[in-house]
């Protein structure tokens, strides 16, 4: 097979797969590794795909800079998300000491929660109400409010979360993959979900698929740094990702 023919079906690969191993493309193509090493290093440096060890995955289409009100993503996806939350909120401990972040899909967990022990920080001012509500306790962190996402940011957030140390913790993300981890558009509300996230003993994101292979401008967690909750498998590149729970 012609070399430019070669890599054209090394791209439509991973369009499927999510990604490749350089075992299966040297199967796949009946050429020798060095062969199929050299094809993914010229594919790389075109920006086509990542090369990663032992092989490549898929390279994320575009930056996604747009966030969208809390009132427009409601709706979005609702049934994977509430199918996400309701696994999420199952996963609560007695007397655990759970930090619940800003979303749709945490703000799905608060109809689930079961466990009266357990005590949340939030920087979410509508999650706070909700809890408070349900009879749970709740600290709502100070700082400046964000109406686009209803979220608590800014230094004086950061600095009163800081002292906090969470046994749970609960993130959306606006986009997740395994090259740039978990990303959000905006820079402020990145340096909570980071504080937060490193405080906390089993971190986990909740992300319905629609969130995966997305790129957001500022990363607040590499993907291994924290369980990843889904409601389905998003790709073939993902199925060794030990992190990784599909929600049943």
């Amino acid at each position: 097979m012609l070399t430019e023919k070669r890599q054209e079906e090394i791209i439509k690969l991973l369009d499927t797969l999510g990604s490749v191993t350089v075992q299966e493309l040297t199967e796949r193509f009946r050429a020798s590794e060095s062969t199929i090493r050299r094809d993914l290093n010229i594919l790389h440096k075109k920006g086509v795909l990542v090369k990663v060890f032992g092989g490549a995955v898929r390279k994320e289409k575009n930056l996604n800079t747009r966030e969208e009100k809390v009132s427009l993503r409601l709706e979005l996806n609702k049934e994977e998300k509430i199918r996400i939350a309701r696994y999420a909120a199952s996963l609560i401990a007695p007397d655990d000491f759970i930090y619940l972040d800003a979303g749709t899909t945490t703000g799905y967990m608060i109809p689930f929660l079961t466990e009266r022990s357990a005590s949340f920080v939030t920087n979410a001012v509508s999650h706070a109400l909700q809890l408070a509500e349900n009879g749970f306790r709740v600290i709502l962190i100070g700082g400046e409010v964000k109406t686009s996402t209803e979220a608590i940011v800014g230094n004086e957030a950061y600095v009163n979360l800081y002292k906090y140390r969470f046994t749970k913790g609960f993130w959306g993300a606006n986009g997740v993959s395994l090259t740039s981890g978990f990303t959000t558009p905006d820079v402020n509300e990145a340096m909570i979900k980071e504080c937060a996230l490193k405080h906390t003993r089993t971190p986990y994101i909740l992300c319905d698929y629609s969130k995966f292979q997305q790129t957001c401008p500022v990363c607040f967690g590499e993907f291994i740094t924290a369980q990843v909750i889904t409601d389905r498998m998003p790709g073939e590149s993902y199925r060794s990702a030990k992190n990784l729970i599909v929600a049943g």
